[in-house]
């Protein structure tokens, strides 16, 4: 079936997210309610993705790129469903798995075992469906000798191992993921890649942010390339713009170039 009588999983259109700037999370409240009452106190807003469109359908893979400050991890949120965007629209069919912030969700009082069910619940999982994968989640992170320990022992990296095994368990239609692919060394890194691909191979439309152009050119058959909040280029020659991106990182290709679109229409 061709792309033109398939319903895309993911679609969005001219989607925008700003962020209000210049209240008193950002001066201190005697800062702003001094301005007030002198009226000197204005609102500014800094526009963290500015008019993204995109479509993707089953089983494609969208590798997202950009400078750091380019709107990517604002996006994931719009496409997680975490926000919604100021304008345009964010459509997304089926569940989905977000991997975005590993860290966040675990008590440190609590033991290995028993955060595993406590993210597991945070993500809906069952306590039915944790009682049977919690062997394979805890074998996965590389963790059996450490269920029983108060989570607050755990390194950074045994921590984020544990929580990218609880959210890749399930086979969602939409999987985001946000550098988690750079978890842990270099033997379990390509056991998290080899995970993807198992979940990706099942037709799940995945969405990546990564650093790794490698990771973006062997796994990804579309990319999206945002420069400070603004969509340079999305298309299907992954390897070309990730080319061209790579010029712009060395110098060899000026801000104003790439924004003025010329290098995708020759």
């Amino acid at each position: 079936m061709s792309q033109e009588t398939m319903e895309p999983i993911v679609s969005v259109r001219n989607a925008k997210i700003r962020y209000k700037v210049g209240n008193f999370r950002d001066i201190g409240l005697k800062e702003w309610v001094l301005s007030k009452i002198r009226g000197k106190y204005h609102v500014g807003y800094f526009m963290a993705v500015d008019d993204v469109s995109f479509d993707l359908y089953e089983g494609e893979m969208l590798g997202i790129i950009g400078t750091n400050g380019a709107g990517k991890s604002t996006l994931l949120k719009a496409l997680s469903g975490i926000m919604e965007p100021s304008e345009g629209t964010v459509f997304r069919r089926g569940n989905i798995a977000a991997l975005l912030e590993l860290g966040s969700g675990f008590d440190d009082d609590l033991t290995v075992k028993e955060n595993t069910y406590l993210r597991g619940a945070i993500l809906g999982y069952s306590r039915k469906l944790i009682d049977e994968v919690y062997n394979d989640i805890i074998d996965f992170a590389e963790l059996s000798e450490f269920a029983d320990r108060p989570f607050k022992q755990l390194s950074s990296g045994m921590k984020s191992r544990l929580a990218f095994s609880i959210a890749s368990m399930v086979s969602p239609d939409i999987l985001v993921l946000d550098e988690v692919l750079s978890v842990g060394d270099g033997s379990f890194q390509k056991k998290s890649e080899e995970r993807m691909r198992s979940i990706i191979s099942a037709n799940a439309t995945t969405i990546l942010v990564s650093h790794s152009l490698a990771q973006i050119r062997s796994m990804c058959t579309k990319i999206l390339w945002l420069h400070k909040g603004k969509q340079v280029t999305v298309g299907t020659d992954v390897q070309h713009i990730c080319d061209l991106y790579e010029d712009f990182l060395n110098g060899r290709i000026t801000q104003e170039e790439i924004l003025s679109g010329k290098l995708f229409n020759e």
